[in-house]
């Protein structure tokens, strides 16, 4: 579950909020129902609502948990609306699974993949032994891997595309290890 999702209470006039909601807002009072949490809430008296018939009814916050994935896929959208890739100056796409890292040299105008490199090619597979998952000296690798495979193509500016992963270890040796062979971005 995450440490933060995004929160909806319903009101009984129709009205609705927004709100952050944290693991320690979960109490006894709540159930979680699929991906949402729910709340239940004590209501005023019905002689202070504005319609003293109506009877006293408990209300429902719901509140939808929001992924890890989800996060990084938003991020990955806001960054892709600000790094397009040209004949010129191609994109740098970054991908990270758990098991493998791949890169892809992308022309968004033509809508082709110019390079790409990942831990699944020769070069990397047999010289490392990454059972666990790629590290830091495995990404360095792959940045090495794809800088050399732009070169030969003649790609020498990118643009960076981290896929909305922190600018931080694995990625952050990648993008070194590329730039150190020749690469410019």
């Amino acid at each position: 579950m995450s440490c933060s999702s995004s929160l909806v209470a319903s009101a009984p006039s129709g009205m609705a909020a927004t709100a952050r909601v944290s693991p320690a807002m979960v109490g006894s009072s709540s159930f979680v129902s699929g991906q949402r949490l729910c709340f239940k809430m004590n209501m005023m008296p019905s002689s202070a609502m504005a319609c003293p018939t109506t009877t006293r009814r408990p209300s429902f916050i719901e509140a939808k948990v929001v992924t890890r994935r989800e996060n990084r896929t938003a991020r990955h959208e806001r960054i892709r609306k600000k790094v397009t890739g040209t004949p010129e100056r191609p994109r740098m796409s970054v991908f990270r699974s758990n098991k493998h890292l791949y890169v892809q040299v992308i022309d968004d105008t033509q809508k082709h993949t110019l390079a790409s490199a990942s831990t699944m090619q020769k070069p990397v597979s047999e010289e490392f032994d990454y059972s666990s998952g790629p590290t830091v000296d495995v990404a360095k690798k792959v940045g090495e891997v794809i800088a050399k495979s732009c070169l030969e193509k003649g790609i020498t500016r990118v643009a960076f595309d981290r896929g909305g992963y922190p600018y931080h270890g694995r990625i952050e040796a990648l993008a070194n290890a590329a730039r150190e062979n020749g690469l410019e971005f």
